[in-house]
């Protein structure tokens, strides 16, 4: 299961020469400079994280997993991060939730985490039921037990909706749909510019002076910019160029051509493939739209 998180800047305050880092230490494009642990050798390395460095802050949480043990453990011994700073959650009421007919709505299984469902929301009937489009598998209606218990994610604009919902009835006529219980709050986190979600894409970059063109395979999204592997070297730090790839939005197939800037350029691990990280500039509205609505489908498919 892939950790969601989004990365902030590190302050000189949480790190010291001749000191152990408390965390992964990545850079913008979620490349990993140090592992958890590493020792901060001299000034000028101190410097150079303090000004490229970032550390994971978690995105949300599964719902009920807020307080395992792990996670307990985990917020004892992190170190703290002003309030301001940390990704905006907070337990709302679904009735100040202003959802629309045809919200996509994702459905996982609580008993099994694999086995996830994309419906659309229809209605429903205030403190008595949720109503969604009935759960698919492959075009074919999905056996969905009464009581069934579900996590429920939705990300209409900037915020990312969690709550747990259980099967209270499955209707098949006249239309298949599914009711599902009404909660009295839901889980509201602000999304970052920067969350990033794991994908595999292939696409054409074009950029630099003359201009050069290389296939790259996407390794993450965000809103604000993606990461790709090249064969070789294209362009220098800070050329501006495009980049086009498809995307599945929704179900619908889209073309996006960005403008971007390389922001970085790193040998992969093996040594034989270059890592790029492009920042995307003047998104147009449209393509915004398209970007958002596939990065959060990407971020509930593959939590």
């Amino acid at each position: 299961m892939n950790e969601l998180s989004s990365l902030i800047p590190i302050k000189k305050t949480e790190v010291k020469v001749g000191q152990a880092t408390p965390w992964p230490v990545y850079d913008a494009w979620g490349n990993l400079l140090l592992e958890s642990g590493s020792i901060v050798r001299n000034e000028q390395q101190l410097n150079d994280l303090v000004e490229n460095g970032y550390c994971s802050d978690t995105l949300w949480a599964d719902v009920g997993k807020k307080n395992s043990p792990a996670a307990i453990n985990k917020a004892e011994t992190a170190p703290e991060r002003p309030a301001s700073e940390l990704t905006k959650e907070a337990m709302i009421e679904l009735d100040s939730v202003r959802w629309h007919v045809g919200e996509i709505f994702y459905l996982q299984v609580h008993d099994n985490a694999n086995l996830r469902y994309t419906v659309r929301l229809i209605g429903f009937v205030k403190n008595k039921s949720i109503m969604v489009t009935a759960p698919m598998i492959e075009g074919k209606g999905a056996l969905v037990r009464d009581g069934q218990t579900f996590i429920v994610r939705a990300f209409p604009g900037k915020k990312a909706y969690a709550f747990t919902a259980s099967a209270m009835k499955s209707v098949f006529s006249p239309h298949a749909y599914l009711h599902l219980s009404y909660p009295k709050q839901v889980r509201s986190t602000t999304i970052r510019q920067n969350s990033r979600a794991s994908v595999k894409i292939i696409a054409a970059v074009t950029i630099g002076e003359p201009e050069q063109t290389a296939a790259a395979t996407l390794g993450d999204l965000s809103m604000g910019g993606t990461s790709g592997v090249i064969k070789k070297p294209l362009g220098k730090k800070n050329d501006i160029g495009t980049i086009k790839f498809k995307v599945n939005a929704a179900g619908n197939d889209e073309y996006l051509v960005l403008k971007i800037i390389l922001r970085s350029v790193s040998p992969t691990e093996t040594g034989d493939e270059y890592r790029h990280g492009f920042e995307f500039i003047e998104v147009p509205t449209q393509a915004k739209l398209i970007l958002s609505a596939f990065v959060h489908q990407t971020l509930a498919e593959t939590e």
